[in-house]
């Protein structure tokens, strides 16, 4: 084993390692010893990790094996055992933390239930460095990873979150990219802040600001590389706007919408609250 440093964790212990998000420099001291002290380190992509090592100068004797969403759930036994038997197992993902939205949570949960020690050298996330540069409230968020694939199940996501007061944060391909922004102002609204962040803490770095029918705009030309979208929550008072929203939905019905299917777009647009305003919406229409 290398590194004759003090052992960082005692055998028989699972690390989740967050990996730098940006250049390897930000690598930290206590990864680089998690690294060099593994007997096993489970990586998402082997050849993202030893380019990680050789960048940091990191040397280690530890196994290397594939650990991704395509053979995790056949290598979350072998890697437990391993685990009962007292390695040190690593598990890091192409950038920043094991668990969220990446490979780690299953093993998470078996050494868990098996007793064994679970712990982390803490890293670099998107989620966190988006929310802080965005601009928006970040007092308050939720977390959505991604959203479904599958057009109509992203939809019907994003019309529960229409509902959502807190920021939000969530990850993209660049091929979805332009059409859940698509999804998203319909269901949000147009004008609803957004802010799209590439590349983070790279010097590319890109970071676009502006409402959701503009970042759709931009998307469908300039989509590149995973993207880690961040979205301002539902206006805090759900009933502001109501004599706006009315005239909306009239402008709907006279344009040929059922009531209902009017209420809904309408209510997802403005914030206003879906029952709130379908019953001023009838009261206005028979003339109460």
């Amino acid at each position: 084993m290398s590194g004759s440093a003090e052992r960082l964790v005692g055998p028989g212990t699972l690390v989740l390692a967050g990996t730098p998000i940006g250049d390897a420099t930000q690598a930290s001291p206590q990864l680089r010893r998690a690294l060099a002290q593994a007997d096993v380190i489970a990586a998402e992509d082997t050849r993202l990790l030893r380019t990680l090592l050789a960048r940091t100068g990191v040397e280690t004797d530890a196994r290397i094996v594939s650990y991704f969403e395509g053979n995790e759930a056949e290598r979350t036994g072998p890697l437990l055992r391993e685990l009962a038997d007292g390695a040190v197992v690593v598990v890091a993902t192409d950038a920043g933390m094991p668990s969220v939205s990446d490979p780690g949570f299953r093993l998470v949960r078996t050494a868990v239930d098996a007793g064994i020690r679970v712990t982390s050298v803490p890293g670099p996330s998107a989620v966190t460095t988006a929310l802080a540069v965005s601009g928006l409230a970040c007092d308050r968020f939720c977390f959505e990873g991604f959203l479904p694939r599958a057009a109509g199940p992203r939809r019907r996501r994003l019309a529960v979150l229409a509902a959502e007061e807190r920021t939000m944060v969530l990850f993209e391909a660049p091929h979805r990219l332009a059409g859940f922004l698509s999804d998203a102002a319909d269901a949000l609204g147009a004008d609803r802040p957004g802010v799209l962040c590439r590349e983070l803490t790279k010097p590319w770095e890109e970071i676009i600001r502006g409402p959701l029918a503009e970042l759709r705009d931009w998307a469908a030309e300039h989509a590149r590389g995973e993207t880690t979208i961040v979205i301002a929550g539902r206006p805090a008072d759900p009933d502001g706007g109501l004599d706006e929203a009315l005239v909306r939905v009239d402008e709907r019905i006279d344009a040929g919408e059922r009531l209902s299917e009017a209420v809904g777009r309408v209510a997802a647009e403005t914030g206003v609250r879906r029952r709130t305003l379908y019953e001023a919406a009838l009261a206005s229409r028979n003339g109460s």
